[in-house]
């Protein structure tokens, strides 16, 4: 991403910019609606990179889930080692005697990414997950 900043214009309703001014005060950035506006826009285009077959993208997969699940924890280690390309790295803590938590570095492209997760997160066993993608990858290497 270039560092070069071009200003523009936009017109919108009264009432949506207020709104918005209370969405980025919240998020504590104050009166910069410019850094909110950015924020967005990167959100969006994360999101789009997320249904590409092509955009790479980086984030995490974070599962929480039932130790004691018959299975779970061999069929978790099974999908790790199959997509082992997109791991960058990963984590396991125990939470209680009962539930562990997993986190997942990732790399790679978005519906590869998608179908890990869609794979992992559909288990039994699995009390919550997601994932969240901070950025295309070309956004991690340019800027």
């Amino acid at each position: 991403m270039s560092q070069d900043l071009v200003r523009f214009s936009a017109t919108i309703p009264e009432d949506l910019l207020s709104r918005f001014d209370e969405y980025a005060a919240r998020r504590g950035m104050g009166a910069n609606r410019s850094e909110a506006i950015r924020d967005l826009m990167r959100e969006k285009l994360v999101a789009e990179a997320m249904l590409s077959p092509r955009e790479p993208v980086v984030g995490s997969i974070t599962m929480v889930y039932d130790h004691h699940a018959p299975e779970l924890a061999s069929t978790i280690e099974d999908i790790e080692h199959e997509h082992a390309d997109l791991i960058l790295s990963s984590m396991h803590v125990h939470l209680d005697h009962d539930t562990c938590l997993e986190l997942i570095a990732v790399h790679g492209c978005g519906m590869q990414v998608l179908k890990m997760r869609d794979k992992l997160l559909g288990l039994r066993g699995v009390k919550y997950g997601a994932l969240s993608c901070a950025a295309p990858d070309s956004q991690v290497r340019n800027g």
